[in-house]
């Protein structure tokens, strides 16, 4: 099949590229209103585009009206900072629930039972569980026409990572994260490491294999089939 992307409306292609572009880290983004609300959101268009200095680049969409600017980019555009968490596996199910679209005047760590840390430079708070923390500064924010969609570009100012996760000569004890990736509208444990070459035939075990699901729902089961799902990103309600 071809389709060409002339032909697809809004929702279609973002339903093909959730579908395709996998896994995709996310960016747990906290920021505090220019009141003082904090928010929090998941955010899987997530990914570094600089190294030195060090730039995070996060897309947002609208709200599931497909009008309205999420209260994440009103509050990064009107104060020009926030922090991107990293999540690990026990934190998943906070996460699902962050991407509920709570009223603008409700403090987001109170609703989700989640305890902010003081950052460093800037003044949105930090999740004090995460393991790894990026402070952030507005790099630039770029437009996406013609819908109300907007990329960040964050320039990180402060790194604050677990000790013990901290190795010599600067790395990251990744098999320690218990990371975990969005798909499409669901999520993947990130549970093995390897190295290439595989020897051929675990390769050719491997790739015959579908994904196994942790969940007890069926295999061919997708929230993006339920009142669940919306084309904003945002969660509008449990998946039955």
């Amino acid at each position: 099949m071809i389709i060409d992307t002339a032909d697809l409306d809004p929702t279609s292609a973002y339903k093909l590229l959730i579908g395709s572009v996998l896994p995709r880290a996310i960016a747990w983004v906290s920021t505090s209103s220019t009141s003082g609300v904090g928010n929090i959101a998941p955010i899987s268009f997530f990914t570094v585009v600089g190294r030195f200095p060090p730039i995070l680049s996060i897309t947002m969409q609208p709200r599931s009206d497909g009008v309205t600017l999420k209260d994440t980019f009103v509050n990064i555009r009107d104060t020009g900072e926030f922090v991107v968490n990293i999540t690990t596996i026990g934190q998943a199910d906070a996460v699902h629930r962050s991407a509920f679209e709570f009223d603008t005047d409700v403090d987001e760590f109170e609703a989700l039972g989640l305890e902010k840390a003081p950052s460093e430079v800037i003044s949105a708070p930090r999740i004090a569980d995460s393991p790894i923390s990026f402070e952030c500064v507005v790099d630039r924010i770029i437009p996406m026409p013609p819908l109300p969609d907007h990329v960040v570009w964050g320039r990180v100012k402060r790194i604050h990572i677990r000790d013990d996760l901290y190795l010599p000569r600067g790395r990251v004890d990744v098999g320690a994260l218990g990371i975990f990736g969005r798909l499409a509208a669901e999520y993947t444990m990130v549970d093995n490491i390897f190295t290439t070459p595989l020897p051929e035939p675990l390769v050719e075990e491997l790739a015959a294999l579908r994904a196994g699901r942790l969940d007890g729902h069926a295999a061919d089961y997708s929230p993006i089939d339920t009142t669940a799902w919306s084309p904003s990103g945002s969660t509008k309600e449990l998946a039955k």
